[in-house]
């Protein structure tokens, strides 16, 4: 999901590494203007928060269903970034 929102960010000029500036991003330039959907930068934020809980908290744990439904999250994502990249 970041790497396809990134790669937008990329079409239209701009670099940033961070989860949250892209997510702002999308926000800023795609969702204000109602050429995205706010739910996919809603699950952009969500699964930017999963990941960092996986990484760096100690007592997260993850079930077989919450990686099918992040996996099918993720592709739903990726589909609708290659939208706007065309």
């Amino acid at each position: 999901m970041f790497h396809s929102a990134r790669a937008v960010l990329y079409m239209d000029g701009y670099r940033e590494k961070s989860h949250y500036c892209i997510a702002r991003f999308l926000e800023e330039k795609y969702v204000k203007r109602g050429l995205l959907e706010d739910k996919w930068v809603e699950l952009l934020d969500h699964q930017r928060e999963l990941r960092h809980a996986s990484q760096y908290d100690t007592s997260f744990l993850s079930t077989e269903e919450e990686a099918k439904n992040t996996l099918e999250t993720a592709k739903g994502f990726v589909e609708r970034m290659k939208t706007i990249i065309g």
